[in-house]
């Protein structure tokens, strides 16, 4: 047993603040009584401004992957066809659950290291000549890489050549920390989950919704029952659920929001931001690689570490949590044993950054992997120049 607490650094489920643990602590109400209602509208409108949207938002008791499910059986049919990205681990599984559900997905190959490509996306719609393709789903921010694909241009591709496919957007990893904005840039989905940047542990899920998918939503022929929008958004009118909700999630659900409307939301994005650069300078001090191989896409919310040949990253998370009680995200998929994780987002700041990478620094040298020493030093130069 060691002293202090543990560091959870891995890019989820992050650390819960004891403010939201306190709000969760509270006695659970009746879900259809008046100060159930209150809550319901409260955080539906907390939520706003979070996806950056004046539409309806859909709360499940549920992971993103209910809402990967919820955002297309709400809005396609048997058979139709989506266009989906190979970002990496999260978006392939995305892509299967979508052929399990009876779709078919065109799959644009990648490499993991880089996001969606718009000009690629468009090149596909351009040749859709018969616009057979009624979804584009893209991960905004891929948890497994590090990696943020760039939605707006996406948007772009699409608008570009016309097509009037849906705009689907896992943003479960990115929702609360890097800069969304789901009515600007016309996005008719986004998907998000409870447990990253909203601060809160696993348990919720939600759709925020446009128009253009209510609209497709009733023609959509795919089996929902639990995940159907019409009764929630139904019931939620009055503030209610069609089904029992998460209540004391709610409660921490409207604490987070309230955190994140007093930091302000674009000082929440620029923290995030800064974090992200810091850990990027101390990694390249060490003299390691950052897995993101383009500089417009490195994520605020994590970055993934890639070790040299003959190093296992499993090796170097397994040093970190017996010596330092440190928990660092593993390499997913095709990136097992090569990468490892660190997540800086949710409740963080600038101390918590520091002895995140003190921990990392100390358990690479004991690990063996050859690095420089100076990758701290590196980031508290960032974080000092950036406190000035």
């Amino acid at each position: 047993m060691t002293g202090g607490r543990h560091f959870l650094q891995i890019p989820g489920p992050t650390n819960v603040p004891d403010r939201v643990l306190r709000a969760m602590a509270a006695p659970t109400i009746d879900h259809r009584g008046p100060e159930f209602a209150e809550l319901t509208k409260a955080v539906l409108e907390a939520l706003q401004p979070v996806f950056a949207t004046s539409g309806p938002i859909v709360i499940y008791p549920s992971s993103g992957t209910g809402a990967w499910e919820a955002a297309l059986v709400n809005t396609l049919s048997p058979g139709d066809r989506v266009l989906m990205s190979e970002t990496g681990h999260f978006a392939t599984l995305w892509s299967e659950l979508a052929r399990r559900l009876g779709l078919q997905v065109d799959l644009i190959p990648g490499d993991w290291r880089h996001g969606a490509d718009p000009a690629e996306i468009a090149r596909r719609l351009a040749a859709d000549e018969r616009q057979e393709i009624k979804a584009v789903c893209v991960v905004h921010n891929e948890t497994s890489t590090g990696v943020t694909s760039r939605v707006p241009e996406v948007r772009a591709a699409l608008d570009s050549v016309g097509h009037p496919a849906l705009l689907l957007v896992d943003t479960i990893s990115s929702l609360g920390s890097i800069e969304y904005r789901h009515d600007e840039w016309g996005v008719d989905v986004t998907v998000a989950g409870s447990q990253k940047g909203l601060m809160l542990p696993p348990g919720l899920g939600f759709n925020a919704v446009s128009e253009k998918a209510l609209a497709a939503n009733k023609a959509a022929r795919l089996p929902r029952s639990y995940w159907d929008w019409g009764p929630i958004i139904a019931a939620n009118e009055r503030g209610f659920y069609p089904y029992t909700p998460g209540t004391n999630l709610l409660f921490g659900l409207r604490e987070a929001c309230r955190m994140l409307t007093e930091e302000g939301l674009s000082n929440v994005f620029a923290r995030h931001q800064r974090h992200a650069a810091a850990t990027r300078a101390a990694v390249r001090a060490w003299g390691l690689e950052v897995l993101c191989a383009d500089e417009r896409e490195h994520s605020g919310s994590l970055t993934a570490v890639l070790l040299p040949e003959g190093h296992d990253a499993d090796e170097v998370r397994r040093v970190i949590l017996e010596k330092f009680d440190m928990s660092l995200g593993a390499g997913l998929g095709k990136l097992a044993g090569k990468v490892f994780r660190i997540g800086h987002l949710g409740h963080f700041n600038d101390l918590t950054l520091i002895g995140t990478l003190g921990g990392v620094q100390m358990g690479l040298q004991l690990a063996g992997v050859p690095i420089k020493p100076g990758g701290v030093e590196a980031a508290v130069e960032h974080l000092r120049e950036a406190a000035e």
